[in-house]
């Protein structure tokens, strides 16, 4: 049995840990109080970053020759991320990366959009000066990550995913929640694991994001709440949209032969009217 804690008690616990509110891979990380903490913090950017392959088995003696570490650490660090969710635990057969499937980003997409459109509704609606000048700043650049995007998909994906968080987070910024926020960056780690698929697959990919941020900017400087919320759904699936049309990922039926099965899930429509199929 695949065992997957992912409450919020457990999250609180890594977080604790480490600032774990901070992007994988932009900004300055803090600095680890710990050898577990260093561990886990790199253990982290490489299953982010697709070091250590979806759904791979991921032994400790191994792990711990790789990184320099004892077999315990190696565990305690590993215990955290499966916190997070980025690392399974299955009875008997030991720890293994979490896999990517297109179920996944289906539920991690319906989620985003639901967050995401309520805090930046609000945002919009209660935001001051300060809300608006943070946005303006972000997009701004934000542009110019995505001119490099362009030019650059696989070499400037990382520099563009920091602007990118942080233009997100300006949106919802105004969201007086810390829940909402706890709950948002754990979402958005996890769909960083699939928009570096995306950024290498999709044709034009710093102006396609481009043209979608712009238009929800716009619409947020201009206070129309529905318009914005409306651009940012579409934002938000349109990355499932080309995951599923482009069969980038494995789905339902593939999953179960592989053994595993994902839990019956029924279709969910988007405000937008696109379509999120949780039975691929």
């Amino acid at each position: 049995m695949t065992t997957f804690p992912f409450e919020p008690t457990a999250r609180l616990r890594a977080t604790q840990a480490v600032n774990t509110d901070a992007s994988a891979t932009g900004g300055d990380e803090p600095l680890p109080r710990s050898s577990i903490e260093s561990t886990y913090q790199r253990l982290r950017v490489d299953i982010v970053h697709a070091r250590h392959e979806s759904g791979a088995k991921l032994r400790l003696h191994t792990l711990s020759e790789m990184y320099r570490v004892s077999v315990g650490t190696i565990r305690e660090a590993l215990s955290l991320l499966v916190s997070d969710g980025l690392v399974v635990l299955e009875s008997q057969r030991g720890f293994r990366v979490a896999p990517l499937s297109l179920s996944d980003l289906g539920d991690l997409t319906r989620l985003r959009m639901l967050l995401e459109g309520t805090a930046l509704r609000y945002s919009i609606e209660h935001g001051d000066d300060l809300w608006e000048g943070r946005v303006v700043d972000t997009f701004h650049r934000l542009t110019l990550a995505e001119q490099r995007l362009q030019a650059d998909p696989s070499g400037a994906f990382r520099d563009w995913e920091g602007r990118n968080r942080e233009f997100h987070e300006a949106l919802v910024a105004a969201y007086p929640s810390p829940w909402f926020r706890r709950f948002d960056s754990v979402l958005y780690l996890h769909s960083e694991r699939y928009r570096r698929i995306l950024a290498n697959e999709r044709p034009n990919p710093g102006r396609v994001v481009h043209d979608e941020h712009s238009e929800i900017f716009n619409a947020a400087l201009a206070r129309d709440a529905d318009r914005a919320v409306l651009a940012l759904e579409q934002h938000i699936s349109s990355s499932y949209s080309f995951m599923r049309d482009g069969a980038l990922l494995p789905t339902e039926k593939r999953e179960r032969k592989d053994g595993h099965a994902r839990p019956h899930h029924s279709t969910i429509r988007a405000k937008t009217g696109s379509i999120i199929d949780r039975n691929e």
